[in-house]
């Protein structure tokens, strides 16, 4: 993170900055923002980092990312999703919220809900059901209906960009993933990708590779006013986020079957099914199902040599060799295979 961003991260985390009364201020901190939440709003800002596939380095392309999200987070949350806010630099040298002076940083201003509204605590604490779970199948299905078609992304050779980095990250972690393990997922994800290449160019063709959510995980689900709610859609990446539809849902059901909830995920599927404006052949789903365990194992090996707590790190290391062992069975047909009803 650039140090010029300090001042900024200073003012957003005194509690006297904000309008209103004065009340505490907790900070949330991804690999690309922070959120600041304050009374009923959440102030996100973006950090200026860079990634592989992100790049928030200039005011400029941090700006250009606030709006992204607002406009294509819009679509499924535009309740939560309220308006940007520049942080200005006024005539005497403070900071302010939206004032009249050198715009220094953007935030995305969002409604703030409690965390334990979040789909992945709602899993982890046994409080998903299957009415819910129905619904969100269906929000899934009708927001998938409606997103653009996206025909130039989607390729086989995107997807199989997707084996390479997932196969590259996984080696970075010997000391915590079983490289004999690795290298077989890798072998078998490459000759899956071949044998669906003619149903993966025929998807693609019918209109099925859309701007979709791209990260589709429990933990960007809310349940919001009493509905299911997906926010924090991918802005910064195209490549990401205009994918195949199936590829989207894959990864909600590959983290249920994760949490050990294998019959949600099954009905979420099957609502999502039930629900969608096109007849799915879900042949490609085993193998998007195994790519999103395959990334969110090399994630939590990161997450895991990066954490400072050592019963922290024990538990992200073994996720993520529990992630490899599931991408594994996706592909491998192990029965019963998760997430993968007798629907499709």
């Amino acid at each position: 993170m650039s140090s010029s961003q300090d001042e900024v991260i200073a003012f957003l985390s005194c509690p006297g900055n904000y309008p209103g009364p004065e009340q505490p201020v907790i900070c949330i901190e991804s690999h690309g923002s922070r959120v600041f939440l304050h009374a009923d709003r959440a102030y996100k800002l973006k950090l200026a980092v860079a990634y592989a596939a992100l790049d928030f380095l200039t005011l400029e392309r941090r700006e250009q990312a606030c709006r992204a999200e607002l406009r294509l987070n819009s679509r499924t949350a535009p309740d939560l999703y309220l308006r940007l806010c520049p942080i200005t630099r006024q005539s005497d040298g403070q900071l302010a919220f939206d004032g009249d002076g050198q715009v220094v940083d953007w935030l995305v201003v969002m409604r703030r809900f409690p965390q334990e509204a979040l789909f992945d605590r709602m899993a982890v604490e046994g409080r998903l059901s299957e009415p819910l779970i129905t619904e969100l199948g269906a929000e899934i299905a009708r927001f998938h209906a409606s997103a653009e078609v996206t025909p130039a992304f989607g390729r086989v050779d995107d997807l199989a960009w997707e084996v390479e980095k997932n196969h590259r990250e996984m080696c970075r972690y010997p000391q915590l993933l079983a490289m004999d393990a690795v290298n077989d997922l890798y072998s078998a994800s490459r000759s899956t990708l071949v044998s669906l290449t003619q149903c993966l160019e025929q998807r693609r063709r019918e209109g099925r590779v859309r701007r979709c959510h791209g990260d589709l995980r429990l933990a960007n689900i809310c349940l919001y006013n009493g509905h299911p709610t997906l926010f924090d859609g991918i802005e910064f990446s195209e490549r990401i986020a205009c994918i195949d539809r199936l590829y989207d849902v894959a990864f909600v059901l590959m983290d249920l079957d994760h949490h050990g909830l294998h019959p949600l995920a099954v009905c979420l599927l099957n609502s999502y099914l039930q629900h969608g404006d096109m007849n799915e052949d879900c042949r490609p789903l085993a193998f998007f199902l195994s790519l999103r365990a395959a990334t969110r194992s090399f994630s939590l090996a990161n997450g895991s040599v990066r954490q400072q707590d050592c019963a922290l790190q024990q538990l992200k290391a073994d996720k993520a060799r529990q992630l490899l062992r599931q991408a594994q069975c996706y592909l491998n047909d192990e029965s019963p295979r998760p997430g993968v009803p007798t629907a499709c």
